[in-house]
């Protein structure tokens, strides 16, 4: 996932900090930086509208299905918005405003359901399911609206009320997508702060915030976990991932090679579950190398908002160093770029499309994620060492495996050790399934059910059972 680090601070009013558009490197507008200390505030009115929110159910799913039509409504300014502050072509932005409104309508139909305890004592026992209060939900920046509904549509539709704080390097979408949705809500059920550090921090530490809900890089969410631990709030952490991708030697690599390009370069490989890693027996390498590189040379990189672009920039000037330096490194040990490897001249923060081959196993390209728009492409002698180098990392997030033969590749599939695997293609999720990564990709559950579960606290009747 993508690292938190401070907004350098071009030309801004006092009180706000800079915006910038990545495909000119440029700040176009501004957002309020409101101060920690303002969060006591924020946090009460939360904590007030909780009492109401949570004893209408009815109300709450009537406010979230008009919530989605406001968010449909509103896509024709959300999406270009969206592609100004993070770089994403316009059709991909649209297509995250979409996901956000169908996001919103499928959690304000899940309603928790009450269960009887049978276990045979003369007392008749009952599960019910309470909201637990203020959610605090701390979104990075590669799907700002996306993962911002992913966080509040579950908690608003358990009953809770939320505090959502975006990447100040993408506010300005997540404000107005805020003020779309809140205008369908009670007053202060749903609050979007903006803001640098230490506003996340002390938000994540805040002592009437009951859950707090975080997607972002794996040192800021153990500090996450750290900061909420003092108020011993619930924590769900979506953290990094570095997915790999084996293909069998059964493969048909014309025919899947549009399919896993794509898994590694939509929204410029700054996806959580993007490929990140493919792993190709050595007989089929050099055409897997060539299909993929000749993918890489033939896309439309340009801004967002431009007609036909495919590929847009890297969203900051942080990350696009760091996707330079995991590159330069692995050149310089010996790697090869079959397309790309180097920035693109211009403004902006455009980095060509890489495929880099010929690359030591142990290069940070491979064993990190690198989030961006370069692919290491890796030969294995054996299924069994493709699995071993697949799991070998602290990454287990997703998976996938690619063959004719579904049943062998669904075997192999049942051996990685991560959240989700997909068999002949990646990265794509239902709103009814969970998601969850293993190892250091996360802790607890989003997604489907057990994302609304995730934002309840069970409360146990027990009474005699009647004569």
């Amino acid at each position: 996932m993508p690292t938190t680090h401070p907004l350098p601070a071009p030309v801004a009013r006092r009180g706000h900090f800079a915006v910038v558009d990545p495909a000119t490197g440029e700040a176009f507008d501004e957002a309020p930086d409101r101060r920690p200390d303002e969060l006591d505030a924020v946090v009460g009115r939360a904590h007030a509208a909780w009492r109401g929110w949570r004893s209408d159910p009815a109300a709450r799913t009537a406010a979230l299905r008009a919530a989605a039509d406001a968010v449909e409504a509103a896509g024709g300014d959300l999406a270009p918005l969206l592609t100004r502050e993070q770089g994403k072509p316009l059709a991909e932005s649209h297509a995250e405003v979409a996901r956000t409104a169908a996001r919103l309508r499928y959690f304000a139909e899940l309603e928790p359901g009450s269960q009887p305890i049978a276990d045979g004592r003369p007392v008749r026992g009952e599960i019910r399911w309470r909201p637990i209060g203020p959610v605090a939900a701390i979104v990075p920046w590669n799907f700002p609206l996306q993962l911002a509904s992913a966080k509040f549509a579950p908690a608003l539709a358990a009953g809770n009320t939320v505090v959502l704080k975006p990447s100040p390097h993408t506010p300005l979408a997540t404000r107005l997508l805020g003020s779309v949705v809140a205008a369908a809500l009670p007053e202060d059920v749903l609050t979007v702060v903006t803001g640098r550090e230490p506003l996340g921090a002390r938000l994540a530490a805040h002592p009437g915030i009951r859950h707090v809900t975080f997607t972002g890089s794996v040192p800021t969410g153990r500090a996450v976990a750290e900061r909420a631990a003092a108020s011993l709030a619930r924590i769900t952490l979506e953290l990094g991932g570095n997915d790999a991708a084996i293909l069998l030697d059964d493969v048909d690599v014309e025919a899947v090679a549009d399919r896993l390009f794509w898994a590694a370069f939509r929204n410029c490989g700054q996806v959580c579950m993007a490929v990140k890693r493919v792993y190709v027996p050595a007989r089929l390498h050099p055409a897997v190398v060539e299909a993929l590189a000749e993918r890489a040379r033939s896309a439309v990189v340009g801004p967002g908002l431009e007609p036909g672009t495919r590929i847009g920039p890297v969203n900051n000037a942080e990350q696009l160093a760091r996707v330079r330096r995991y590159t330069d490194r692995a050149l310089a040990d010996g790697a090869r770029a079959a397309a790309g490897g180097h920035r693109l001249d211009g403004p902006g923060y455009f980095f060509a499309p890489t495929i880099l081959t010929d690359v030591p196993a142990d290069s940070p390209v491979v064993t990190e994620e690198q989030f961006g728009p370069v692919l290491p492409v890796l030969p294995y002698g054996s299924v069994d060492e493709a699995v071993e180098a697949a799991n070998g990392t602290g990454f287990g997030l997703g998976g996938s495996v690619w063959g004719t033969d579904l049943d062998r590749a669904e075997a192999v599939a049942d051996r990685l050790e991560c959240g989700t695997a997909w068999l002949n293609h990646h990265a794509e999720l239902s709103l009814a399934q969970p998601f969850a990564g293993v190892k250091d990709s996360g802790v607890g559950v989003a997604g489907g059910p057990w994302g609304l579960y995730g934002n309840l606290q069970p409360f146990v009747v027990h009474r005699p059972r009647e004569a």
